[in-house]
């Protein structure tokens, strides 16, 4: 269903500091709907699939490096306006220009460690969320 359903991952950084559990709350208490989630290690393989976008930019390495660096929480989440809800919900990339009160101001270290992904369109939520469910796994 068009632009009720987003694809969000929580990151290794925002695991490995114990914020999954909180940043899960905030998403359930802004009224998103978890229809599938899973935890996961993305091998370098995988993570080079999902990024392939970024492949020709100086970071990508660093990229992959980070989000392999442990395991991840993929999820898909459902709510009227899903896609655009839910960035305004985790804010901007870089914490520090993030707006107070989003995931990534509350939970983010850097803009390179920045606690959580979100899609930013309809056709990349399901692309992304295709790339890490099967229709089986999604509620």
């Amino acid at each position: 269903m068009k632009n009720n359903r987003t694809f969000t991952m929580i990151k290794p950084d925002a695991l490995e500091n114990g914020h999954a559990g909180a940043i899960l709350a905030h998403i359930e208490k802004a009224g998103f709907k978890i229809v599938a989630m899973k935890l996961k290690k993305l091998t370098a393989e995988a993570a080079k699939k999902f990024y392939k976008i970024h492949e020709e930019r100086p970071f990508f390495n660093d990229l992959i490096n980070y989000i392999t660096s442990g395991p991840i929480i993929a999820a898909i989440l459902e709510k009227e306006n899903a896609v655009s809800d839910f960035r305004a919900l985790i804010g901007n990339t870089n914490p520090q220009e993030a707006e107070d009160g989003t995931i990534r101001k509350i939970y983010a270290k850097s803009i390179d460690a920045n606690a959580i992904h979100g899609s930013d369109s309809d056709e990349n939520a399901l692309i992304e969320s295709n790339f890490h469910f099967s229709n089986g796994e999604i509620i």
